[in-house]
């Protein structure tokens, strides 16, 4: 407790008030306009916007107000809107049950203490007995010549592996293989039949308390059955990594022993257990609806503008849950409030460009017009496992061929000064090339990924752009190794990242905001005036997406 409350002591004497001064370079913005965004998207009116609630249908129809008063063109497929129909589901645990088998007599697993089903993925109605084998990671990286599952008799048993990776596969390219496709795809194809997934506890941006407080919230899934990419998967559970030395207990390792490779990110060991699982977890269906939001600005170069840059955050975020020191909403002010704030900022900054309209503050004024359009894309269900995008990705309302580049915007958190920016994507395309150059003149320092167990880098809406070959990145504040700074990023990460405590009432630097705009700014202009489109790098392992044309013809 005295180490929490000396972080957040660190965080009020770092971070600048609400108000704070804007930074020592020019900007277009003072983060002021930006907070107030934040403010109506955060308010607890809002109900912290959960995909196909009130909420977030509240806060899509300010976001489609501010546009239309901006004079930007709807561009969804009924008119600013593009709905999406989900196919919802809700663990009944009263009706669901997991035990560990041993010598032939169960042990019963405290749901919620020990692990919980995860019902991101259709879990089979039927009871499932079968064997537990350690994978280590999981992973196949045939690009690496690495491979988990060689060597293991998996057919019909349940994969258990720690999440993360080894060093020697490069962050992003591991970050690809740990997503579901590409992890099922793999452990399907040698047989498996269920997962025990452990989290790392080296990377755990939330502790397993929390993560276990909101276990019975629904999950989703895109409801066409082209987006089912865990079929044949019968069941799933997350362990907690405390509760995790009964499954290899009798196995000649423990769990203290792959933490703590795991956490040096070394190569695992891969053997069977001596436990199987009996499991059954009861599920409820239901249908949703929801809808991205889809804004276009024109683009004014006759050769250029039938092309796009997409500008995209999400609008969504975990809605109302269980209750954390009496407060039931969780707000969402940084997750995504601050992304979908800064799309509207800067569609009202864009589309004031060339007018004469002296009502207008100075602050909003611009003297560019891009050559190529700008699509803001405000897309919904993020927090379900990235389902806007990866739908809007599929089935774009633009051609899919015009799409040149996404930047993302996503939890950037201005909870610092910005002098360190880690941009994502920063050695796959000339992107990253770009916008480290623009923050160098703006005196910041560009860094990639410093975590790359957290798989920060599939984790947000660019990745399913990717997958459709479309150059994307996705920049955040950051800070130094070792410094005050980061101190403060983790605690905010313990105590605020999915909780209702990420509301208005913290610290946030309007200064980091404003620079933090004016380097999407510039970047997103670059992209759209620069009349070569942005490539991937020779080396990029994601440059395939773009020579294959789509993730299905791989």
């Amino acid at each position: 407790m005295r180490s929490t409350l000396l972080l957040l002591a660190a965080i009020s004497t770092l971070a600048t008030s609400l108000f704070a001064a804007a930074p020592p370079v020019t900007t277009h913005f003072d983060g002021k306009t930006w907070w107030k965004h934040v403010q109506v998207l955060a308010d607890d009116k809002m109900e912290g916007r959960d995909t196909g609630s009130p909420g977030l249908r509240k806060a899509e129809a300010y976001i489609v107000d501010q546009l239309t008063k901006a004079g930007l063109q709807p561009a969804g497929s009924q008119g600013f809107y593009q709905p999406v129909r989900f196919v919802q589901r809700e663990i009944d645990e009263s009706h669901s049950s997991a035990a560990l088998v041993r010598d032939g007599r169960p042990e019963p697993l405290s749901l919620g203490e020990d692990a919980f089903f995860s019902a991101r993925v259709d879990l089979a109605p039927e009871e499932i007995t079968a064997p537990l084998v350690f994978t280590g990671y999981g992973l196949q990286v045939p690009e690496k010549g690495y491979d988990d599952l060689a060597g293991l008799d998996l057919r019909g048993k349940i994969a258990v592996l720690l999440i993360g990776s080894p060093a020697e596969i490069p962050g992003p390219l591991a970050s690809h293989h740990q997503t579901a496709v590409e992890l099922w795809k793999a452990l399907r194809a040698a047989g498996v039949i269920g997962i025990i997934a452990i989290p790392n506890p080296a990377a755990m941006d939330i502790p397993w308390s929390r993560m276990s407080l909101n276990r019975a919230h629904a999950a989703m899934d895109l409801a066409d059955p082209e987006f089912n990419d865990t079929a044949g998967l019968k069941t799933y559970l997350l362990f907690n990594p405390a509760q995790a030395e009964k499954l290899f207990a009798g196995s000649g390792h423990t769990f203290a022993e792959i933490a703590a490779l795991g956490k040096e990110r070394k190569v695992l060991p891969r053997f069977p257990l001596t436990v199987s699982l009996q499991a059954h977890a009861s599920v409820k269906h239901s249908q949703v609806e929801s809808a991205n939001v889809i804004a276009r600005l024109p683009g004014s170069d006759p050769a250029l503008k039938d092309e796009v840059v997409v500008l995209s955050a999400h609008v969504d975020h975990v809605g109302i849950g269980e209750p954390i020191d009496g407060d039931r909403i969780y707000n969402g002010a940084m997750d995504d409030g601050s992304g979908s704030a800064l799309l509207l900022d800067m569609a009202a900054n864009l589309a004031a460009s060339g007018r004469d309209n002296h009502s207008q503050k100075s602050s909003q004024k611009s003297p560019e017009k891009p050559r190529r359009s700008i699509l803001f894309a405000f897309v919904t269900a993020e927090e379900k496992g990235l389902l806007g995008s990866k739908y809007f990705a599929a089935h774009p309302t633009v051609d899919p061929k015009s799409i040149v580049a996404d930047i993302n915007v996503d939890m950037f958190l201005p909870i610092v000064p910005l002098k360190v920016l880690k941009i994502e994507g920063i050695a796959e395309s000339d992107l990253g090339d770009r916008a480290a150059a623009i923050a160098r003149s703006l005196g910041v320092k560009p860094i990639p990924d410093p975590e790359p167990l957290r798989n920060t880098f599939i984790r947000s809406d660019q990745y399913n752009f990717i997958r459709h070959g479309v150059p994307s990145l996705i920049m955040s504040v950051s800070a130094e190794p070792g410094t005050p700074e980061q101190a403060i990023f983790k605690a905010w990460l313990t105590k605020r990242y999915h909780a209702p405590s990420d509301d208005l009432n913290q610290p946030v630097d309007l200064g980091a905001a404003a620079l933090y705009e004016e380097i999407t700014r510039r970047l997103l202009l670059d992209v759209a005036d620069t009349p070569a489109r942005p490539a991937w790098k020779p080396d990029s392992f994601f440059r395939r997406y773009a020579e294959a044309g789509s993730p299905a013809a791989r």
